[in-house]
């Protein structure tokens, strides 16, 4: 273990920057520096020399050169462990630099400025830094790189405790640690480029993707599966991502991904009136309109009690005290809450329930806005399927500017019967659930209420069963949408029996023909959307 004897300290983020070079100081380390950490650490009275008397140059282009110099990269560069390095070295008059400790321009928090010229982003894309750090962690076997101020305590206690040097295992773990950090930036840059000059290609031959974890995570979907959290740098919009826990336990991987599916579809309401959302297992299990929140709140959870029991309630409204109490009814439990905000007055009521307040998680997201166009990633074994957002919403023709959605599709009324201005208000409600219920998915709905879901079944036939079973005697002047076309009449014919009157679907079967025939016989009215919405 070589002792450390010269040092190079280069950061934009200043936190604890200043004691670990009074400590390496005080362990006789020559310590070199440049711009702003040199000026600090003088004004702190800590020995430093600036890079420019190293290099014999100073800082040129406003500062985009300072350490690009062989002065500084044969310093940190040359393999310790080989003769030649050093003889070289020795004949150019360049000293080793045994420990670098840099971290990068602020790229990060400078794109997430709404103001924000392209400039002034460019400007922000270190060159100098990432060449030290990759240098550096190229070099562990005989430099130290420091790339996080978490680490800077361990390295100096590593230090003190052995003489001034650093153990190869912790400069194995610096190093990764190092490349990991150049590649996040890196990642950052790409992606504020590819958005800045080539928009329309979603889909690049080469993606990457910058991931910063939030936290670990107990287990994942079971015990036995480790699991952490991440978050994709500088996204805004309201999501999990970017919510506020202001109460109860940890979120564990299930709850967050239940969360997930509770918020994206409450999201679809984002501009509409009071809107609840209860979701079980990803799916939806209770969701209703009303004018009133609580109204919403409670019809939501009679819909189906005993699935809404510990499950995941979002809500497009901030939760006050009368949604509070109707939330803690007798008889319920909730997993999670996520709402825009919850009033000072609802928060004791939520949270000190005597059984179950202390579990209750509470996520504050903001004001709703609806989901924005963007990709999503899925996890294969060994590979990523990636794809854009589904965000495309049908359109009420009195629809108001505030809820135009991305794209405009046109419902086509392929029955004799056409739907009663009602239905169709019906219709567009329980087409917004069905998007975000897995496949085949099927919806019935009743008065601005979800009163049946058929998930995840093998065939379309038997999610119509299970939804109008679920429904029972409220199925009577029901509506249904579909995710995707019928393959048979039989869908039609199940429903029918069940008392549904209209009926919503992409269509685009081979027995298109065939369905509506069925739907004409039965007296249903059936418009096609033209597009579907499979979820997996």
């Amino acid at each position: 273990m070589s002792q450390i004897r010269r040092a190079l300290l280069s950061v934009s983020d200043k936190t604890g920057i200043v004691p670990f070079a009074s400590a390496l100081h005080r362990m006789g380390i020559q310590l070199l520096s440049t711009g702003g950490t040199a000026r600090l650490l003088q004004e702190a009275d800590i020995p430093v020399t600036p890079v420019e008397q190293v290099t014999g140059f100073p800082e040129m282009l406003e500062g985009r050169v300072k350490t690009l110099h062989p002065a500084i990269h044969a310093g940190i560069l040359a393999d310790r462990r080989k003769p030649e390095h050093l003889q070289a070295l020795r004949e150019a008059g360049i000293e080793p630099i045994d420990l670098v400790c840099v971290n990068l321009y602020p790229f990060e928090s400078t794109v997430a400025r709404p103001d924000v010229s392209l400039d002034e982003a460019i400007e922000n894309i270190d060159i100098g830094g990432p060449t030290m750090v990759r240098a550096a962690a190229k070099n562990h076997e005989s430099v130290v790189i420091v790339v996080d101020p978490a680490d800077y305590d361990a390295v100096v206690e590593e230090m003190r405790a052995s003489g001034g040097g650093v153990s190869l295992e912790t400069r194995r773990r610096l190093a990764a640690k190092a490349f990991a950090h150049t590649a996040f930036y890196d990642a950052q840059i790409a992606s504020y480029l590819r958005q800045q000059f080539t928009p329309e290609n979603l889909l690049p031959q080469e993606l990457t993707v910058a991931l910063r974890k939030a936290q670990d995570l107990r287990y994942g979907e079971n015990p036995h599966q480790q699991a952490a959290f991440y978050r994709v740098p500088g996204f805004s919009e309201p999501s999990i991502a970017t919510a506020r826990q202001l109460h109860g336990k940890e979120l564990s991987y299930n709850n967050l991904l239940d969360c997930d599916a509770a918020l994206e579809l409450v999201k679809e309401f984002a501009h509409d009136r009071p809107t609840c959302v209860i979701i079980k297992h990803t799916n939806p299990c209770g969701v209703a309109v009303a004018d009133m929140l609580p109204d919403a709140v409670e019809r939501a959870r009679l819909a189906d009690p005993v699935s809404a029991f510990g499950g995941i309630m979002a809500l497009n409204r901030p939760v006050d005290a009368a949604t509070a109490e109707k939330i803690t009814a007798p008889n319920t439990f909730f997993e999670c809450l996520i709402a825009p905000a919850f009033t000072e007055d609802a928060l004791p009521i939520l949270t000190e329930k005597k059984k179950w307040g202390a579990n209750l998680r509470l996520l504050e997201v903001g004001a709703l806005t609806a989901p924005q166009e963007g990709w999503t990633l899925r996890g294969l074994t060994g590979s990523v399927l990636v794809q854009t957002r589904d965000v495309l919403l049908l359109q009420h023709p009195h629809t108001p500017a505030g809820q135009t959605p991305h794209t405009l599709q046109a419902l086509t009324v392929v029955t004799a019967r056409q739907p009663t201005d009602a239905e169709l208000e019906q219709l567009l409600f329980a087409w917004k659930v069905v998007k975000h219920v897995k496949s085949n998915a099927i919806v019935l709905a009743r008065d601005w209420v979800v009163v049946g879901v058929g998930a995840g079944q093998m065939n379309r036939v038997q999610s119509v069963r299970l939804a109008a079973e679920a429904a029972g005697e409220r199925a009577k002047g029901a509506v249904l949408a579909s995710d995707a076309f019928f393959p048979f009449p039989d869908n039609v014919e199940v429903a029918a029996a069940a008392g549904v009157t209209a009926i919503i679907q992409p269509g685009g079967s081979v027995k298109d023909q065939e369905v509506i025939a069925a739907a004409d016989r039965l007296g249903v009215a059936m418009v096609f959307t033209g597009m579907r919405h499979f979820r997996h």
